[in-house]
């Protein structure tokens, strides 16, 4: 169903790009290559079933969910504009 002056499936189309963009941008943040047997932010031992579960991890598990929580997520841009903008 369309409205407006779309056309039909262009809400899909929409959803479908921002999942890939979403997609591309997880596949950026991976690491790859030899793991750490210490983590490079607190020292602390990797243990040995997180460097064979993440390739090229650098971070023991408490560190990267630092860093995690720390980073903004982005929800991306809205394509379609507010629904107050469509409003009126």
């Amino acid at each position: 169903m369309a409205g407006g002056w779309s056309r039909d499936g262009a809400v899909q189309d929409q959803i479908d790009a921002s999942l890939q963009e979403a997609v591309e941008r997880a596949r950026q943040r991976l690491v790859s290559g030899d793991s750490a047997k210490v983590c490079a932010e607190c020292g602390l031992a990797i243990p040995e079933a997180r460097r064979k579960a993440i390739p090229g991890v650098q971070l023991c598990i408490n560190c990267q969910s630092e860093l995690e929580g720390d980073e903004v997520q982005s929800a991306g841009m809205n394509r379609r504009g507010s629904k107050g903008s469509q409003l009126r």
